[in-house]
């Protein structure tokens, strides 16, 4: 087996470290995260090994960072120090994957959700645990869905773009970049980018600053 670590010391990352360790198809070396707290100590069983910008001699592994905005600026720092640097993916074994599914580098699908056939999930996208993506739908990189959000098929979400906890999206929906669904919410219209939108049907609340935290 390869080794690989894995950046973000979280709980993300920590789910992310238990898929690994069910599919069985690595060995995580160890962490890197920005904490100073936390070096020299262990997540899991696995030594937190220095900061994220710190020389990693192993050239393969996974971001586990859940804000998309965080995960996109850490991606950027990792290619801008390693460029030869290959990320791998995890998908949790209960995970049911459809046919002609895409999985790009770095993409995290958690336990029981469901991936159906014919969809795109680009670098860095994740699929949270008990979510359904349904045929034909395109993640765009470091989108992704939250527990328990569903999207219909055909759905676009643009880059960075958050489906938040328990959400709904109709089919035939396109969201723009850097958008976030509130919780609950129910999208039967298109989104434009950079808004914050939730309830019932869903509706634009506000514009949306660009790497505003939303979780």
């Amino acid at each position: 087996m390869e080794w690989i670590v894995v950046f973000g010391a979280g709980g993300h990352a920590q789910v992310l470290i238990d898929i690994l360790e069910l599919t069985g198809l690595y060995r995580i070396a160890g962490i890197y995260d920005d904490s100073p707290s936390l070096i020299g100590k262990f997540i899991l069983g696995y030594p937190i090994l220095g900061k994220i910008s710190s020389n990693v001699a192993i050239r393969k592994g996974i971001i586990g960072i859940g804000d998309n905005d965080q995960r996109a600026m850490i991606e950027y720092r990792i290619r801008e120090q390693m460029p030869d640097f290959e990320f791998i993916s995890a998908i949790h074994p209960s995970a049911i994957i459809g046919k002609n599914v895409t999985i790009g580098p770095g993409v995290a699908v958690m336990a029981g959700s469901v991936v159906n056939p014919n969809t795109r999930l680009e670098a860095h996208s994740v699929v949270n645990t008990m979510s359904s993506v349904d045929h034909d739908c395109h993640l765009a990189p470091f989108s992704s869905v939250a527990p328990g959000a569903h999207l219909g098929g055909n759905v676009r979400l643009g880059e960075r773009t958050f489906v938040g906890m328990g959400a709904t999206v109709i089919h035939n929906i396109h969201i723009g970049s850097d958008t976030v669904v509130g919780a609950g919410a129910t999208v039967v219209s298109n989104l434009p980018s950079q808004v914050i939108a939730y309830g019932t049907p869903a509706k634009v609340t506000r514009k949306r600053d660009i790497q505003e935290k939303y979780l």
